[in-house]
């Protein structure tokens, strides 16, 4: 070392500090690869992702080669400083060639490179897979002995590095909304609504989107012959049910198109309507809509009623309403409602017998969907009672208004969602006692 010319030794530690700095990225540029993206350059042909992907399948023996380059010149960057040193200012100089060369390598070689490494993998991981492949052929000796030591110790602490790592990229459905979020300008957001609409479907069921039985418009067969006409004058749906007396004993369904033929016939009667239907098809209530929309595509049926555990018809459910659900309303503009109605004072009115995702989806509010599917359950649930007219609650974040009832159901409401400031304020006066009841405000 001392017949080495001082400069040699100053340009080989300026050489390693670059080597460390070319590990040092690398690592970092190469573990912050996105995943889905290199899948999906790698199918596209990308020659650098192809070796990247390549390198990453063995991720142990990638930060093995890396760190192994790393450490070695590391290791000799800090025995030439110290040469450099000891010929410059004696033994003094070892510890000012630590000072020196653990501040050069800490910026030049470790925070610099690798900041840079994850704000830009694609950029700096590419580029240097092609260097990294063949060096990990060349040091594969070294590499595999260093492996073999290190995935022992892994063992011992119940860890194989060769176990199946896929769950380490598999997203859940909340995870996968949040990538879709997180997309912003690059999806529009209606498509983003799709999106989100269709990782929804998992967790709705029919009970939330059909159609109540009280709502439910169907043809009774046991009325007068000009009863009938008129009802079928006055149909309004694509498919209508058929039934005796009462929904409970539903024999048909009959597709509209079928009722000009009825009402060019010489006489309207239950059997020339019957001889128009088809057999109903039947749903459970606690169907999730992602299985009722392959059900309905393989029975190649649109229309379902809905049956709870003791087979009473509990609603009516279509493939338009699945659907809905993931594009939006068919036949109204986005955010409108017939049940809800705003104020000039930013309350809203809204009919009781509305669904509360509908009143979420259109209003963006948050009420709570795990328990009762209507505003007007929602409210019976809370108070554990039908109210009287003039009765205040709050719920969640929302500060209700009872303002027409009837014996059995709340019909019409005012809602106001409150702010942080009002909220407070209410909880004020339930500490100090001014409401007997705390649901009241």
């Amino acid at each position: 070392m001392d017949e080495i010319p001082i400069g040699v030794l100053f340009a080989t530690l300026f050489i390693l500090i670059l080597l460390s700095a070319f590990f040092s990225g690398s690592e970092t540029a190469m573990m912050a690869l996105n995943r889905y993206r290199l899948k999906h350059l790698y199918d596209q042909g990308h020659k650098g992702a192809i070796r990247a992907s390549t390198l990453l399948e063995k991720p142990d023996r990638l930060i093995g080669l890396i760190l192994l380059g790393n450490n070695f010149v590391n290791i000799l960057a800090s025995s030439i400083a110290t040469v450099i040193a000891l010929r410059l200012f004696g033994e003094v100089g070892i510890a000012i060639a630590a000072m020196l060369l653990t501040l050069v390598i800490l910026i030049f070689a470790e925070v610099t490179p690798k900041t840079l490494a994850a704000l830009k993998p694609e950029l700096i991981a590419f580029p240097v897979s092609f260097i990294l492949k063949p060096l990990l052929v060349i040091l594969y000796p070294f590499v595999w002995l260093v492996n073999l030591f290190a995935n022992g110790v892994l063992k011992l602490l119940g860890i194989s590095p060769d176990d199946d790592n896929t769950e380490m990229i598999a997203l859940s459905r909340e995870e996968l909304r949040t990538v879709v979020k997180e997309a912003g300008a690059m999806i529009p957001k209606r498509h983003q609504q799709m999106l989100f609409g269709i990782l929804d479907l998992e967790k709705v069921t029919v009970e939330d989107i059909m159609i109540p039985r009280n709502e439910v418009f169907g043809i009774n067969l046991d009325t007068d012959p000009s009863q009938l006409e008129e009802q079928l004058r006055s149909c309004r749906h694509t498919r209508i049910p058929v039934y005796h007396g009462t929904l409970d004993n539903v024999t048909g369904i009959m597709h509209v198109r079928k009722i000009p033929l009825l009402l060019e016939s010489e006489e309207i009667t239950s059997e020339t309507i019957m001889a128009q239907c088809v057999e109903p098809y039947y749903v459970p209530i606690g169907t999730p809509l992602h299985t009722q929309l392959s059900n309905f595509q393989r029975e190649k049926r649109r229309l379902g009623l809905v049956v709870d555990e003791y087979g009473d018809i509990q609603g009516l459910v279509t493939l338009e309403d699945i659907l809905e659900e993931i594009v939006g309303e068919f036949t109204t503009d986005p955010g409108y409602n017939k049940d809800i109605h705003e104020q000039e004072d930013g309350s809203y009115l809204i009919n009781a017998s509305a669904n509360i995702r509908d009143i979420n989806r259109t209003l963006n509010w948050d009420l709570d969907t795990s328990g009762p599917k209507t505003l007007n359950g929602l409210i019976i649930e809370t108070l554990e009672t039908i109210p009287e007219t003039g009765t205040s609650l709050k719920i969640g974040h929302y500060a209700i208004e009872i303002l027409q009832t009837s014996h059995q159901a709340i019909k019409t409401v005012k809602v106001r969602q409150l702010t942080d400031q009002r909220e407070q304020q209410i909880k004020e006066l339930n500490e100090t006692g001014y409401n007997e009841k705390r649901s009241e405000i």
